[in-house]
């Protein structure tokens, strides 16, 4: 296993004297460091009904252990809670320890808003001992980590095994290829007359991951503009799927907007027998689905080691926290500490502590440990993330599903697409910079 130690911290050794700096500031804030004055610690996060309760209890967990500390928690669903966290950024008054997404680390991160955490690696107050760097990597923009993240993903083929074994497809997922999961697609379509693969939205993650099995980036390592030169890659992208929604085992885009919610999934309905995916959604899957799923690597991942850790999400703690160090301690017990993960069960993604995952593995639930299983799997050969996305990110992503429809429904060519977003991307990129 590679630590986050080593190779990314050989870049901060210097930062060390800047960390003293830092515990010295924050001890005469009283933040609690030496267990003696009271602290109060904002923590805000994102979810629904069960990561609060269970968020809650890690939170009761953690004051009990650290009886100086009294924690506020802040919580609201997804669109709530940026709406809350903008005016508070503007204010300098966001919570000390803040739930963050990718498609914001960037805009937060430029903005100066949030504290770089290396030197509360580098002084052992968050300890990534036990902790793979590639899973980190993810919260890092101009070598400063302004995320620590809070569990991993890994983009997943999951398949109905029913209707592989109707159709007499056997699956070699350690190495098949793109033109073998046209096939797969294509004789499963032929054999049951259900779609052979679930539409794969460009503007997720699968059109970036079709540019990493081919050595090349979605956005240039700075995100001022697209990561690949040569647009016969996005013309591949798109024929191939034009050839699958011909051959009726591709869902157009209208059919797709059906899909409202995990009951009207096509690998749940059995209408389909396989889905791109986050690994994360597997348990769910499973659980509403009427046949036996798994989950397999994609096509292509070995050779450019194309997979990576995706970050389900960060902890950050902002430039306007009295109680840093505080809060570096409660993000440390939440990433390692192995009764609060009991709790957590991988909610917000497989722990990135190997720890954590070998303690509370055996006590889970048939299809997490499934999750749990796969994420091990894929990491053995995985590569770097992707920079947090660019500012820009959202639009250039909104064009990008809109020329998709446009091809998908034969309203413009793979060419003309293909040109057409480059001009569009360019500029909101260029624009943004």
């Amino acid at each position: 296993m590679r630590k986050f130690g080593l190779s990314l911290l050989s870049l901060l050794v210097l930062l060390s004297l800047t960390a003293c700096s830092t515990s010295s500031q924050e001890d005469t804030e009283g933040s609690g460091v030496n267990g003696n004055k009271k602290v109060t610690l904002r923590v805000a996060w994102w979810g629904g009904q069960p990561r609060h309760d269970y968020t809650m209890k890690v939170i009761e967990m953690y004051e009990k252990k650290n009886p100086n500390v009294k924690i506020v928690a802040e919580y609201a669903n997804w669109d709530d809670y940026w709406k809350k966290l903008a005016p508070m950024a503007a204010a300098s008054q966001l919570p000390d320890v803040i739930q963050m997404d990718t498609a914001y680390l960037f805009q937060y991160g430029k903005k100066d808003l949030l504290e770089d955490l290396t030197p509360y690696i580098v002084n052992g107050m968050i300890d990534t001992s036990s902790i793979d760097e590639y899973a980190i990597s993810g919260g890092l923009m101009a070598d400063k980590l302004y995320g620590f993240t809070l569990g991993s993903n890994v983009l997943t083929v999951i398949t109905n095994d029913d209707m592989l074994r109707e159709t007499d497809i056997k699956m070699d997922d350690e190495n098949w290829t793109w033109n073998e999961f046209e096939k797969i697609a294509l004789d499963v379509q032929k054999g049951t007359g259900e779609y052979g693969t679930n539409g794969m939205n460009p503007a997720q993650v699968f059109f970036p991951y079709y540019l990493r099995t081919q050595g090349k980036r979605f956005y240039s390592e700075d995100g001022t503009h697209l990561g690949y030169s040569d647009d016969q890659l996005f013309i591949d992208y798109f024929e191939r799927q034009l050839r699958l929604v011909d051959a009726n085992a591709f869902p157009t885009p209208d059919v797709e907007a059906h899909t409202k919610g995990l009951e009207d999934e096509f690998i749940v309905t059995g209408d389909s027998a396989i889905t791109w995916n986050w690994s994360n959604q597997f348990s769910a899957f499973a659980k509403a689905a009427q046949s036996s799923l798994s989950l397999n690597l994609p096509p292509e991942q070995a050779k450019e080691k194309a997979l990576f850790l995706r970050p389900s999400m960060f902890f950050s703690i902002p430039k306007n926290s009295k109680q840093k160090e505080e809060a570096a301690k409660f993000i440390d017990f939440f990433v390692n500490n192995v009764d609060a993960n009991r709790l957590i069960k991988g909610d917000r993604g497989v722990p990135v502590s190997s720890k954590v995952v070998k303690a509370i593995k055996p006590e889970l639930a048939e299809e997490e440990t499934k999750i749990f299983d796969y994420v091990e799997k894929a990491s053995r050969n995985v590569s770097a993330s992707d920079p947090p996305n660019p500012l820009g990110s959202a639009e250039v992503m909104k064009v990008l599903q809109d020329i998709s429809e446009q091809i998908l429904f034969k309203k413009i060519s793979p060419e003309d697409g293909a040109t057409l977003f480059r001009e569009k991307a360019e500029k909101i990129l260029r624009i943004n910079t």
